[in-house]
């Protein structure tokens, strides 16, 4: 069962979190963080695919999403602050990090940022930075990352941009829209009810993305898992290949096959390599 509760950071924003919870007191916790737009809460194959493993899962919802507070002009490394508050109200000394898409990087950032408390990491078709080499960071985007760009421009060019943004539908694979329908189907139940709560999270998180995240890939010191469909048009498979550059223990799979959505399927066995590279197999 799953229980939901607020945590106050330091500067006084509140943090919705979801925590699993475990029949072990020592149980090997995750830490997951959702993508864009989503409310924090743990989708349900997740908490299916954790508690057959005996795994803690937690999660929580980003500033602006899900009952968390807004957080103007927040970059990625926050993160790691929001993390650190959180397990350290609940008591929990080490845990492994995980992020799909958007929270792929955020994910990252624990791991650069939280030494000797983040055991492994695992990205799941996450972006790469945007930096200024080895790393065309819009090619192969449906739409040509038509929403990141007018990020890169600036708050109000993206908030302007959000008052007549449509999904491209080919964005996703017919795979991706068949785990949509399947397996993955609160996943869209899930974005739905984050994008009726506004568009603030999603834009604060387009903004991030495209700034200096506040970290270097290059200073995590744990294993980290890249996950990357190869089909993937709304992070292409360029930004796996850079991650996988960047890192000091860097392992990739690659799924030629799967898309956006569909390369969620990976993340039970992915659940299984946090735990054998945590030093708790």
């Amino acid at each position: 069962m799953v229980t939901s509760h607020d945590v106050r950071a330091d500067d006084g924003r509140i943090l919705r979190v979801h925590d699993s919870g475990s029949s072990s007191a020592d149980a090997f916790t995750v830490l997951w963080h959702h993508g864009s737009p989503q409310t924090g809460a743990p989708l349900r194959p997740l908490v299916s695919q954790a508690a057959q493993r005996g795994i803690r899962l937690l999660s929580y919802g980003r500033p602006s999403y899900g009952g968390s507070s807004p957080q103007q002009g927040r970059d990625v490394s926050g993160a790691a602050s929001d993390v650190g508050t959180i397990v350290e109200a609940l008591g929990i000394a080490r845990f492994a990090v995980m992020g799909a898409s958007g929270g792929g990087p955020h994910a990252l950032a624990c791991a650069a940022l939280l030494p000797g408390r983040v055991t492994a990491a695992a990205s799941v078709a996450g972006l790469a930075p945007l930096t200024d080499g080895g790393l065309d960071w819009f090619a192969g985007m449906a739409a040509d990352g038509a929403s990141l760009r007018s990020a890169l421009r600036g708050p109000a060019d993206r908030r302007r941009f959000e008052e007549t943004a449509d999904f491209d539908p080919t964005s996703f694979t017919v795979e991706d829209y068949a785990a949509l329908e399947g397996p993955w189907s609160a996943l869209g139940a899930d974005v739905g009810e984050a994008s009726a709560d506004g568009p603030d999270g999603l834009i604060d998180d387009d903004l991030a993305y495209v700034r200096p995240w506040g970290f270097d890939v290059g200073d995590i010191r744990v294993p980290v898992l890249i996950v990357q469909g190869g089909r993937d048009r709304v992070v292409p498979p360029a930004h796996a290949y850079w991650l996988l550059g960047a890192c000091r223990d860097g392992e990739l799979w690659l799924r030629p096959n799967a898309g956006h959505i569909s390369i969620l399927d990976t993340c039970g066995l992915a659940l299984d390599w946090l735990r054998a590279h945590s030093g708790d197999s």
